[in-house]
């Protein structure tokens, strides 16, 4: 039987780097042999299955599609502890990383995705990494938890206001977001000062907020520039604010879930105006159907409003439809 041989270790340069109480080497690996040699589970006898079974699919696909793609780079490290079976050593006066390629030489501690992604592309590239070595399965867990929650995600305000920066928008996004220019800054806007562009804020509707309000109304908007949809929600909405002085509560509107409970009665208002005036939205019709409904609602759905969105439509919308007479 034919002797089998054995893989010559890999080498690659490095450097080390000491932060508190740990040591670790830094460097760059290729994507392919990442995928060979990671794990993200010591509880997992097959890597490729344990990074299926935790992490998610989509997402690791999507890193594989991006990086197929040539579209743009990941300059961000992957974090792994060495384990005894890549039987890591320094040679070359301590310049040179040297280990073994097994299919567990390195737990991944942050850069899951980015791992598995790597795997399933067909392009390979040389990613940062760094190796922590000797890490107990105690320390391998707290530098874990440390990792992924010292970490803050960039909030969806801000994300938003730079997709339109790198030009990243969706048809969908770009509509929404010129509409949002235009409330924000045309004088004759009733949430003038209301908004907040680039993150959340105490009394203001976020930019987050704000699409998912108006998202759900654009069927309803079919091949209208952004200024018709301006227009149209804007009489709804300055005749909504005219109603909501009675009960001093024109700021409960910067409320997520008031804001996006009152747009989900636009579209009934809206076909109410339409049965008695046709497509004639304005502030004065808006009002006529909008004026006998605040008649019927009480001032606490709106400052000091106790449930979702969905429950704040509902109220409106019962207290809406309690005006139809033979």
């Amino acid at each position: 039987m034919p002797k089998m041989t054995q893989k010559e270790p890999l080498r690659f340069s490095v450097s080390l780097v000491t932060q508190g109480i740990h040591k670790f080497y830094t460097l760059t690996l290729p994507s392919d042999i990442l995928g060979r040699t990671c794990f993200v589970s010591t509880r997992d006898e097959d890597p490729k299955e344990g990074f299926q079974r935790l992490l998610d699919v989509q997402r690791a696909k999507d890193i594989a599609t991006y990086i197929d793609q040539g579209l743009g780079t990941i300059p961000t490290s992957v974090v792994l502890s060495a384990q005894p079976e890549a039987e890591l050593k320094v040679v070359g006066r301590g310049k040179t990383l040297q280990f073994v390629e097994t299919r567990k030489a390195f737990l991944v501690l942050d850069g899951q995705h980015r791992v598995f992604g790597f795997s399933l592309a067909k392009t390979s590239l040389r990613v940062p990494v760094v190796v922590y070595n000797g890490l107990s399965r105690r320390d391998e867990s707290r530098l874990f938890i440390d990792i992924n929650t010292k970490q803050r995600p960039v909030p969806n305000e801000l994300l938003l206001d730079i997709k339109r920066l790198a030009e990243y928008e969706t048809d969908t996004e770009q509509l929404l977001g010129q509409v949002f220019d235009l409330f924000s800054e045309e004088p004759s806007s009733p949430l003038l000062g209301m908004l907040s562009s680039a993150r959340r804020a105490e009394g203001k509707l976020s930019r987050v907020t704000f699409y998912a309000a108006l998202k759900p109304l654009l069927s309803a908007f079919e091949r209208s520039e952004p200024e018709q949809i301006f227009e149209a929600v804007a009489a709804y909405l300055t005749s909504f604010v005219a109603c909501l002085e009675r009960f001093d509560a024109v700021r409960s509107l910067t409320k997520p879930a008031v804001f996006r409970g009152v747009m989900l009665l636009f579209t009934e208002v809206g076909q109410r105006v339409k049965l008695k005036h046709g497509p004639a939205y304005t502030v004065d019709h808006f009002h006529e159907v909008l004026e006998p409904m605040f008649s019927r609602v009480k001032a606490s759905i709106f400052t000091k409003p106790s449930g979702t969105l969905s429950d704040v439509h509902s109220d409106l919308a019962k207290a809406l439809r309690t005006d139809f007479t033979l």
